[in-house]
């Protein structure tokens, strides 16, 4: 199966102002996410999709593929993901390619390993499975907040009491490290994640997002100490 491997990456960002390119530990954010998927040795192709020449230019150093630009109209705040997708697909086609699977691997899991993709490679293989994605383990009781600021359960039915071995176990999807899908499916269906999708569970202390500037403080710390915290978390099993 060819399997094409698709980053996303916007030059604007509120949260983190050109989180893409800015520097992670010394390099930009976005050359981590190329540099695991070359690693994984399971792409016949690597395409980053972006809107900005800047990005584009890293890119292609760090050994991506930039064949086209993303339009402006798709790379806005409230663009959908999934409209830029399937116009790089469009484009691919016109040019005689046209892959079986594409992975989403996106910019903001900088913790995300080699393994993590791999296993999910690994479940596609699997007669039946159309599509996958990372997940980690969660006991968060979700709440909105009324106008007047009291706290209102989001699911009350599953609230067993306060303790937390009473929560029902729950899954996040943990930081967008990993969605996997078979093209057919994802025209037919037009989104990443459906009722079908397997969820592969991956270690949680992996699965920092980057959305805001704690989240970036945060996973730099866990990316410096990460071989110390999985050696003692082994040790607690």
């Amino acid at each position: 199966m060819k399997n094409l491997a698709i980053i996303p990456a916007r030059l604007g960002s509120k949260g983190i102002p050109r989180k893409n390119i800015r520097l992670f530990l010394g390099k930009p954010l976005i050359v981590y996410t190329i540099e695991q998927a070359k690693a994984a040795g399971i792409f016949d192709r690597i395409l980053v999709d972006t809107d900005s020449e800047l990005i584009a230019n890293i890119a292609k150093k760090n050994g991506a593929e930039v064949p086209f630009l993303r339009p402006k109209e798709l790379a806005k705040d409230n663009s959908s993901i999934v409209d830029a997708v399937l116009l790089l697909i469009d484009r691919l086609k016109k040019t005689g390619y046209e892959p079986d699977v594409i992975t989403l691997l996106q910019t903001t899991s900088p913790l995300r390993e080699i393994a993590d993709i791999l296993v999910c490679w690994q479940k596609m293989q699997k007669k039946g499975v159309k599509s996958v994605c990372t997940v980690c383990q969660s006991h968060q009781r979700l709440y909105h907040l009324a106008q007047d600021g009291k706290l209102i359960l989001v699911n009350p039915d599953s609230e067993a009491g306060i303790n937390r071995q009473e929560v029902e176990k729950g899954y996040l999807l943990n930081g967008c490290m990993v969605y996997m899908i078979r093209l057919k499916t994802f025209l037919a269906i037009k989104k990443f994640v459906s009722s079908k999708t397997f969820g592969i569970i991956r270690p949680k202390w992996r699965s920092v997002d980057l959305d805001e500037i704690e989240d970036w403080i945060l996973a730099e710390n866990i990316f410096k100490i990460r071989e110390a915290i999985a050696r003692r978390i082994a040790n607690f099993k």
